[in-house]
């Protein structure tokens, strides 16, 4: 008996993105960055310490789904092992806890850690002339969202795209080889 056509090519669709899912991890971590950095840049929104630690999430994920996709065009594999994207699952999952819980701290469901101000960056001339002219400087704190759309702030959209890339992970660590039955 042969299995439906749609049964086969669902069964492809889900081995094709299996393989491919390190390097979209990779492009969705980097634009995820570049989010970051715009609103900064050209929003003119300091991060504070619980967002900055949000970004190394994505940096880590960027690494691993970068040696993931590397690997896997050198070695000529038809896509890198499924641990890389297990660890992307945990990656991603940890970036969800963590925008979860700053996303409750600007909430005031619970506090936040006592380091939670920005840490230095760079310092114009006149910022540093200003400060010492007695100018009083604050730095951005983590229980205060900076900017919210439709009620979320910018923690709580991270929370949902982590736990977005956290089940597209492990769905893509679990694919399955053509070829091969699953015992129940």
């Amino acid at each position: 008996m042969q299995a439906p056509k749609s049964n086969k090519v669902g069964k492809k669709l889900m081995l094709a993105f299996g393989r491919w899912w390190s390097i979209t991890a990779l492009i969705v971590s980097l634009a995820m960055l570049a989010t970051a950095w715009s609103f900064q840049l050209f929003g003119h929104l300091a991060p504070c310490h619980l967002c900055l630690k949000q970004r190394d999430i994505y940096w880590m994920a960027s690494a691993v789904a970068l040696v993931a996709s590397v690997w896997a065009l050198f070695t000529g594999a038809k896509g890198p092992p499924r641990a890389f994207s297990f660890v992307l699952f945990a990656i991603f999952l940890t970036g969800a806890a963590l925008a979860f819980f700053h996303a409750g701290v600007e909430v005031k469901w619970w506090r936040g850690p006592q380091s939670c101000t920005a840490s230095g960056g760079e310092v114009s001339l006149d910022q540093m002339a200003a400060f010492l002219a007695g100018a009083v400087t604050k730095a951005p704190m983590c229980d205060v969202a900076q900017w919210r759309k439709f009620g979320l702030s910018m923690a709580g959209y991270n929370a949902i795209i982590s736990t977005i890339l956290a089940c597209l992970s492990l769905l893509a660590s679990l694919r399955l080889r053509p070829g091969r039955r699953r015992m129940l």
